[in-house]
């Protein structure tokens, strides 16, 4: 069985959001094992400099990357990843299952992005979309699109 740890920068704050992230993982709960992991962000001032944002972003890595596991396969939100499409999505973690990586990290980084350090340590940069989103609704999307792919996996009706 996949197992999925999400690791996130910062607080849901929205409840529609939340309650919406609780109905996915819900469902999924006998799909695979979901570990939804919030680490905590760096409060960032309006107009600060890139180098202070950089030391802020090596923060908030510092606490993403004690969350993963040498073995772990890590897939890591970033607009310079690789775009999939639904059926290719659930095709990529078949193929992971399929290479024995069955324990498997998303990483959803903050308002900032990440640091060089997350990104380095990422096995898979994955472009959600060439848009950009708050970071907090990517999380409900994110456990959206993995239900999508497992029941894609399983030839079950939800995906059309």
């Amino acid at each position: 069985m996949l197992q999925l740890k999400m690791i996130c920068v910062g607080k849901v704050k929205e409840k529609y959001l939340q309650e919406g992230i609780r109905e996915y993982a819900k469902r999924l709960t006998p799909l695979l094992r979901l570990q939804l992991i919030e680490v905590q962000d760096e409060a960032c001032p309006e107009g600060v400099s890139a180098a202070e944002a950089e030391k802020l972003k090596e923060k908030e890595a510092e606490r993403i990357l004690r969350m993963v596991r040498e073995p772990e396969y890590v897939m890591l939100l970033a607009s310079e990843g690789k775009s999939l499409d639904s059926p290719g999505f659930a095709a990529y973690l078949e193929q992971l299952a399929g290479r024995g990586r069955s324990s498997v990290v998303l990483i959803i980084g903050g308002s900032l992005g990440v640091s060089c350090s997350v990104k380095e340590r990422a096995d898979f940069l994955w472009s959600f979309s060439a848009l950009t989103f708050p970071h907090q609704l990517m999380r409900l999307l994110v456990v959206e699109q993995v239900y999508r792919a497992l029941k894609i996996q399983r030839g079950e009706p939800y995906h059309k």
